[in-house]
């Protein structure tokens, strides 16, 4: 086999959401761009192309017209109180400072204004802190279109100067090339052809993902060692291709990672009726009027278990069972109105931009999902007596794990207290009447519903895994987007962007996302590389 010879002035390896906005800054700059993609052409754009297209931002007027005074002040306090940053994760702290005050003009805006993109009026209220503050008001800015028009706007903007630009689909990037230490370029193989081929260029940027998908025997290496052994059954909900193959690429110039053990998993996760990869899982929106119960059947406690308020800390509860998946007990009312799944894939009428769609399934609920679900889901069992129920979990899961008995008491003791209203003593009633507070919530979620009523039966068992998402850690970078080394100085030359790079300086989020980060820390990542560059 023969070497394909390419030059350029900028490689790019990777064409998720944060390769694409590198090259766009570039190519505005008319530099001559190559970027290495490794998969189809029709599956350019990565994990941001099948995301929900959730945007973090600070001062919006989605946010002033919902009656919401938000500030950096505000959200720097909120954001470091999640993260929870560790010492030595001093570039983290300063991509996330950064990312913060410049969310509305480098993120928000240029997204208004230079990709043209809408976003959704009400603002998403998530991750509002359990245990330490999280968001203390809405900031999850839904894109109308999803993720898939964020990709497809920035292609048609990289269109414009498509003389400018390559992309290499199939090609996988293998090794970095480097001349008396700095790199010069990418080598790798065509893997259509198996043909190798080497890129020169005078700056090398990283963008391939993170280690949470394509090998989820790293995501268990890396496990969060005070919870335990890591679980045996784990979905995949990240890209088959976010393999960790970076790390062994930028290995030979000292790059310095760090916090690869920080990863930002979710807790309700089942298997892709349909699936197109290995272990290919999708994560749900759990209802908050569910309830979420242990392998056995039984309640979690102290604090019971409820969706958009620390995303890591049910992860964490569910890891440290004996076995570690759950399984979340609600009604057909409950599930047409509160069940969702996160993504482009289930969310068409966003997705396709049909407003009187997405009204309609606001305000009744989305019958067509969940029929859909329980049609074609391995995960889901339905009955129409407890009993009944919890024969159908045990079936399903091949264990004599549910007690009938035991899951009438936990359903019973939860329906009491739905019943007693306001007067009830159950947090978990509690957090749902504080998230109503909210109209964004309230149009979402029911008031004081129990779980066993006639009218609103079938009964539905979901069983849930962890599903991974996102990886945390990464490359350390400046604010920059430049590689630093064990030394703690610059590689000239070298630069790392999006999952790669820990959203930023190798952990932009330190243990917890309060999320819409992701896609807003690889555009914001990206911007710094071209500019730099």
């Amino acid at each position: 086999m023969g070497n394909r010879k390419y030059n350029a002035d900028v490689v790019i390896a990777g064409g998720g959401l944060a390769g694409l906005i590198t090259a766009l800054e570039l190519v505005k700059k008319k530099k001559k761009v190559i970027i290495i993609e490794r998969d189809y052409e029709e599956n350019l754009g990565g994990l941001a192309k099948e995301s929900f297209g959730g945007i973090f931002s600070v001062g919006t007027p989605q946010q002033k017209r919902a009656g919401f005074k938000d500030s950096v002040e505000l959200a720097i306090k909120d954001w470091f109180s999640a993260a929870e940053f560790s010492p030595e994760n001093s570039f983290g702290k300063k991509w996330a400072k950064f990312l913060i005050e410049n969310s509305k003009t480098e993120i928000y805006d240029y997204l208004r204004q230079e990709l043209k993109i809408s976003f959704i009026p009400s603002v998403h209220w998530v991750e509002r802190g359990l245990f330490v503050p999280g968001n203390s008001v809405p900031r999850f800015h839904i894109i109308w279109g999803t993720g898939l028009e964020l990709i497809n706007k920035t292609l048609a903007q990289l269109q414009k100067y498509k003389k400018y630009y390559e992309i290499l689909f199939r090609h996988k990037a293998e090794t970095i090339i480097s001349q008396n230490g700095k790199p010069v370029g990418i080598e790798g193989i065509n893997e259509e052809t198996l043909e190798k081929f080497t890129v020169k260029a005078e700056a090398v940027v990283v963008a391939t993902g993170g280690i949470s998908g394509g090998d989820l025997s790293l995501l268990r290496k890396h496990w969060y060692k005070p919870w335990g052994e890591p679980p045996e059954y784990i979905l995949n909900g990240s890209h088959k291709f976010a393999d960790g193959a970076h790390l062994e690429m930028l290995k030979p110039f000292g790059a310095k990672t760090a916090n690869l053990d920080l990863q930002w998993n979710y807790a309700a996760g089942i298997h892709h009726p349909s699936p197109k990869r290995h272990l290919h899982g999708i994560s749900l929106v759990p209802p908050k009027s569910a309830l979420w119960l242990n392998y056995k059947g039984i309640r979690f406690k102290n604090p019971p278990l409820i969706t958009a308020f620390d995303t890591r800390f049910l992860v964490e509860t569910i890891a440290k069972e004996p076995v570690k998946y759950s399984w979340q007990v609600m009604n057909y009312k409950i599930a047409i109105k509160e069940l969702a799944v996160s993504g482009a894939e289930f969310n068409p009428a966003i997705r396709d931009k049909k407003w009187i769609q997405f009204a309609k399934t606001l305000l009744r609920g989305n019958k067509k999902l969940v029929d859909y679900l329980l049609k074609n889901s391995k995960d889901i069992v339905e009955a129409n007596t407890i009993e009944e129920l919890a024969n159908k979990m045990n079936e399903l899961t091949g264990k004599d794990y549910i007690n009938p008995k035991t899951l009438r008491e936990e359903l019973e003791r939860y329906d009491e207290n739905v019943r007693r209203k306001n007067k009830s003593n159950d947090d978990q009633i509690r957090r749902i009447l504080h998230a109503r507070k909210y109209l964004g919530d309230k149009l979402r979620t029911l008031k004081y519903q129990p779980i066993y009523d006639e009218k609103a039966l079938p009964l539905i068992a979901i069983r849930e895994f962890i599903i991974s998402r996102k990886s945390l850690g990464g490359i350390v970078t400046d604010l920059h987007s430049r590689v630093i080394n064990t030394s703690g100085e610059v590689i000239p030359g070298l630069y790392c962007v999006g999952e790669s790079a820990g959203f930023g300086g190798g952990g932009i989020h330190g243990k917890r996302s309060l999320e819409g980060t992701f896609l807003a820390a690889c555009i914001l990542t990206g911007k710094q590389a071209g500019k730099d560059i």
